[in-house]
């Protein structure tokens, strides 16, 4: 499938571009890169545009990755859609759920697939949580915590996220992931109350937020800071017949982040020294042991994108996904706002996998 690759930041060169030169269903055939000439230094068979219209005047190109910031998100989506493109844009999706609803509309109008970079979803920890819950090792749920923390106290020099605009901020960035997960594992919520901050000295944009969510019994409970020296668990879910508490972070971010290509045949495997604690009954008794984890892999993103646009599969990362991500942000926003509990209204009744 010939692809074009939009921006050429850590976004793209990180978390797109080693999964799909490594992928035999992919051919990276054009990169958009405004200034500079690295693209051209490390892929030096893939054409280099500056503008946007440049690529989509390829009327070869039939993937469009977009990896630019949120601002563009809309914009660039909806260009290539027209333009005849099927489209995956970088997580979040947009920054308004009526822009959202706009580029759903214009895939159905184009019959063009549309997709958004889910690629949490595709990580080892998430995968082996949702193994435990599929098999019902720890009964039914009453607490899921999920935290994504880090520990920066110093603002990046001009980043975007980093401004006070709309888009920025660690709810869009870090909180697309984790209202992500809590909507493949348990759907939409009843309600949601926030507590959005700035914690961070001379930050402009908002680098804390605690979210619950009202499931009626269960109670989800989304975190992230940027003020986390020593983090605790990543993951601690307690249920009627036991608990999973879940510390270390998948591999491969990392190890992208050095630039190894995702080719070994271990890849996305987690140490044994951080697998999740299983404290729960069975059949049999009270077992307290460590739960090997499954490996996880981002490129089986792009896996399932072609089986979608190639074979006719459902698509796993829906555009209405992507819709509920921003709706959430919207009403945390408006919780913390009135500092209240907000009704989950607006959003779409769609399938996960």
């Amino acid at each position: 499938m010939k692809t074009g690759v939009v921006g050429f930041g850590i976004a793209a060169q990180c978390m797109h571009l080693p999964f799909l030169v490594t992928n035999p269903k992919f051919e990276v055939k054009t990169i958009l890169q405004r200034r500079g000439d690295e693209a051209k230094e490390k892929y030096p068979s893939v054409e280099i545009v500056r503008s946007l219209d440049d690529m989509l005047a390829d009327t070869s190109l039939e993937l469009i990755i977009i990896t630019t910031p949120n601002d563009s998100h809309f914009d660039y989506a909806k260009r290539a859609m027209e333009a005849g493109k099927h489209v995956v844009v970088e997580k979040p999706f947009t920054i308004t759920s009526e822009d959202a609803r706009k580029l759903i509309a214009v895939s159905k109008e184009n019959k063009r697939t549309l997709s958004v970079y889910q690629n949490r979803r595709y990580v080892s920890d998430f995968l082996t949580i949702r193994k435990l819950l599929d098999e019902n090792k720890l009964g039914e749920i009453v607490e899921f915590e999920g935290h994504y923390d880090r520990y920066r106290p110093e603002l990046r020099p001009n980043a975007w996220r980093e401004e006070n605009i709309p888009g920025s901020g660690i709810l869009y960035d870090l909180g697309a992931h984790l209202i992500d997960q809590a909507f493949c594992l348990f759907g939409m919520p009843k309600y949601i109350t926030a507590d959005i901050r700035i914690q961070r000295t001379n930050a402009k944009a908002t680098d804390y937020f605690e979210l619950w969510l009202d499931y009626d019994f269960t109670k989800v409970i989304l975190k992230a800071g940027m003020l986390v020296r020593e983090p605790g668990p990543r993951y601690a879910i307690h249920g009627r017949l036991g608990s999973f508490i879940k510390s270390g972070e998948d591999p491969q971010e990392a190890l992208l982040r050095k630039g190894i290509l995702p080719v070994a045949a271990d890849w996305g495997q987690e140490s044994p020294d951080i697998y999740g604690l299983l404290h729960t009954a069975t059949d049999t008794g009270i077992i307290n042991e460590k739960y090997p984890s499954l490996p996880g892999n981002y490129g089986s993103f792009y896996d399932d994108l072609y089986d979608a646009i190639q074979n006719g599969k459902t698509l796993k990362v829906k555009p209405e996904h992507g819709y509920n991500v921003i709706r959430a942000i919207e009403l945390a926003t408006e919780s913390n706002n009135k500092k209240s509990r907000i009704a989950c209204s607006k959003m779409m009744n769609i399938e996960y996998p």
